[in-house]
């Protein structure tokens, strides 16, 4: 009967397949689009060949449960059709009838056993014992629940998007003007006693007495460059694991996009401004460094007092690696006390009065103080997400490419206000 019932299943589902071929095909040799009426006919019938198929896969699995339940008929000695009490009650007429069962009650008169008796039998020979653990008795009819969990490894949590300044830009480059040098000359001056102005000795304007000259300042500027950058993620999936799986194509976006932003993150702060990678902060010319003195927290200090005397800014975060943001935790003092609160300590850490901000993309043993407002970042595109089997040879063999990238532009727009630490004594 169920043989019977899958070929004319494989007959609808052959059919259905065609007729979603034929659509397709037609509108490939007039080199268009579906219509509306195709589009709907060919969406019908991927419904329909997808509903039979799952009728095929029940089909089959009714088949192998029948084929387990007679095999375990046979194991027990139970014709087709015994029932399950048939073969309980043969299993105990096994133990009943065997040789050391009948020379355990011939010790007593009767056959029968006092209350206070003692039952000392030699091991019975049991022919075949249903069990759950075992997958070829009793447990090849447990069938696993499969829940909806998907667990994934985990992510590294990204913190250096949020600390930066963040634009939009239509463009394909971005330009900034950076101030290159200043002097100021900015002076007293006094009132002017005399008529006569000021002459020129030698090129260069000179104050004569009672002339009143206000001083001339200096200031230079350069024009920067930041060239949008593309980011970008590819995997390749089978459209029947779209088909088949629900919750695929959503896990896959999340994922691509997620690896996406931790490049982003790596960028922004390590790119070595080399081929299409970023200028990352790091990399980036022109802004301080602080050498390693006495500890880690005179180290930070001293790196502070550059960016207020040189960057002439205030810092907004220290960026640090987890295992040197650990290091500012556990430190303790003469008296075995934790500087820090120790375990039971709340709220948001700082050291100087600056947040700390933890990121894995940090190398460890070197911190990034500095004001991050003046790190840039501009999208140009946002992180999307696209698919297509028109990559390589995707088309014919029924695969498609899942694509995320983004195009975003990166640049410091005023390097001493940067400042990176060397925790390394």
């Amino acid at each position: 009967m169920s043989t019977n019932r899958i070929a004319m299943l494989k007959e609808r589902a052959e059919a259905a397949s065609k007729t979603a071929r034929d659509i397709a095909q037609k509108a490939a040799d007039e080199n268009r689009d579906l219509t509306a009426d195709e589009r709907a006919d060919y969406d019908g019938a991927l419904v329909t060949l997808k509903s039979v198929l799952e009728g095929i896969k029940i089909t089959k699995a009714d088949e192998a449960v029948i084929a387990q339940a007679k095999d375990f008929a046979d194991s027990v000695g139970v014709a087709d059709g015994g029932d399950v009490r048939a073969r309980i009650k043969s299993l105990g007429l096994t133990v009943c009838d065997s040789p050391e069962f009948k020379a355990m009650l011939a010790g007593f008169p009767e056959g029968r056993i006092p209350s206070k008796g003692r039952v000392d039998s030699a091991p019975i020979s049991i022919k075949s014992v249903f069990t759950g653990a075992s997958s070829t008795s009793a447990g090849a009819f447990v069938v696993n629940e499969r829940t909806d969990i998907v667990e994934m490894l985990g992510r590294k949590p990204l913190t250096v998007r949020d600390l930066v300044s963040k634009r939009r830009t239509t463009s394909d480059a971005v330009e900034f003007v950076q101030q290159s040098s200043h002097t100021n000359n900015a002076a007293v001056v006094a009132e002017a006693t005399s008529a006569a102005g000021p002459t020129v000795v030698s090129g260069v304007l000179t104050n004569n007495a009672g002339a009143g000259l206000k001083p001339e300042g200096a200031w230079a500027f350069a024009v920067v460059t930041a060239n949008v950058k593309t980011i970008a993620e590819f995997v390749p999936v089978t459209k029947r694991a779209l088909a088949d799986v629900a919750q695929l194509e959503g896990l896959i976006n999340d994922e691509l996009a997620a690896d996406i932003a931790e490049a982003e993150e790596g960028q922004i702060l390590n790119g070595n401004g080399s081929g299409e990678n970023f200028t990352g902060i790091t990399a980036t010319s022109g802004i301080q460094t602080q050498a390693w003195s006495t500890d880690l927290f005179e180290t930070v200090r001293k790196g502070l007092t550059l960016l207020r005397t040189v960057g002439r800014v205030n810092p907004t975060a220290l960026v640090l690696n987890p295992a040197d943001a650990e290091a500012i935790d556990l430190t303790k003092d003469g008296q075995d006390r934790y500087y820090y609160g120790g375990p039971s300590a709340v709220g948001q850490r700082t050291l100087w009065g600056v947040p700390v901000v933890e990121s894995e993309t940090q190398t460890s043993g070197t911190g990034l103080l500095g004001d991050f407002s003046k790190a840039v970042l501009w999208d140009r595109e946002q992180t999307t997400v696209t698919m297509t089997d028109s990559h390589a040879d995707f088309f014919i063999r029924n695969l498609v490419a899942i694509l995320a990238e983004e195009r975003l532009a990166f640049g410091v727009t005023r390097p001493t206000a940067f400042v990176t630490l060397d925790l390394t004594a």
